[in-house]
């Protein structure tokens, strides 16, 4: 199966599936489900655990369920499992978008520009100066996610060819898995997988010269467009919930408290969730509302994405816009 194949069955299963989700804001009865992932520490999780966003939502039930990638939450949100995913990359949003999927950006839940990216086994002594030199090796890549963009935009930028690379689909774990077993020659991926795939190899471009390129990281709290549109104020009392955790841990003084609970519920120890936590950038809801994200470049930003992938051949077409697909009007009302 080919790469685009694979991408675009993916693409295809979530079309397929989108019809359904108008049945979620049908009437959630009291109770919603929202995705998420482990090994990916924030300051929610202490909102999560504490009974925040319960109290703040009138008792709404919440069902917390963990995921490994973010098309996977795409696939879920489709199919009415899940009404909200928290941290849903990008990329995997705007594959959902661009096949047809009604889904909307609702904040910013976190910006990560160090926190996700592909590691070169370190046997090949392959860096940003002899990156030509990844020709003809084999890659693993969770396809349609955040380091599936990265990991386009960095191959674009070094001039290697896709068409030179064996690429496989592999959720983060099991890329590190491979890459520490020398299965795969570079795998990418976040969180804690990525921090591990460093134990075996090193990063061709950092954060910072990632970002200097324009190749953006930033996680997003999404749901099917009829959901939020139905149940907007339930939808605002979940942002408020997390901005407030979010402005909690801007503090340092909370941190003594929040991080054990943070952890624990991300399945890490506290020294990796801390190492985490210090490449996360949490915006303020100001900031999420400025120009640089909901009100105007995020937008731009999906537009820019969803070309790569048209560009290479990972999907068949581009939205025109994706305006329609950020909506700042229920974190304003939380603000």
């Amino acid at each position: 199966m080919t790469f685009k194949t694979k991408l675009m069955g993916a693409v295809a299963a979530t079309a397929m599936l989108a019809g359904a989700q108008g049945a979620v804001a049908a009437g959630h009865g009291g109770e919603i489900t929202v995705a998420y992932f482990l090994e990916w520490p924030m300051p929610f999780q202490f909102a999560k655990e504490t009974g925040m966003y319960e109290e703040a939502m009138g008792g709404t039930k919440i069902n917390w369920v963990s995921f490994d990638t973010g098309t996977a939450m795409s696939a879920a949100m489709a199919s009415g499992d899940v009404q909200l995913s928290v941290s849903q990359g990008i990329p995997p949003f705007v594959v959902a978008a661009s096949a047809g999927q009604d889904l909307q950006v609702l904040d910013v839940a976190v910006s990560y520009a160090d926190n996700d990216n592909c590691v070169v086994r370190a046997d090949l002594e392959i860096d940003k100066d002899s990156a030509a030199e990844l020709a003809g090796k084999k890659v693993a890549v969770p396809l349609g996610t955040a380091a599936h963009y990265g990991f386009l935009k960095q191959m674009e930028h070094f001039n290697v060819s896709l068409d030179s690379l064996e690429v496989v689909d592999m959720a983060p774990q099991e890329g590190e898995a491979a890459l520490s077993q020398g299965a795969v020659d570079m795998a990418c991926g976040w969180g804690g997988a990525l921090r591990r795939m460093l134990n075996s190899g090193n990063v061709l471009l950092t954060g910072a010269e990632k970002t200097e390129l324009g190749i953006l990281v930033f996680d997003a709290t999404t749901g099917p467009t009829s959901f939020v549109a139905q149940e907007a104020e339930l939808v605002s009392q979940f942002l408020s919930v997390t901005a407030a955790a979010n402005a909690m841990w801007a503090d340092e003084a909370n941190h003594a408290k929040m991080l054990p609970v943070i952890a624990k519920d991300a399945g890490m120890s506290e020294d990796d969730a801390a190492a985490t936590l210090s490449t996360f950038v949490f915006p303020t809801v100001d900031d999420q509302l400025s120009s640089a994200w909901l009100g105007g470049n995020a937008a731009t930003f999906m537009k820019g994405v969803a070309d790569v992938f048209v560009a290479s051949g990972s999907i068949d077409a581009a939205k025109a816009s994706y305006t329609d697909n950020v909506n700042a009007e229920p974190l304003s009302a939380a603000e």
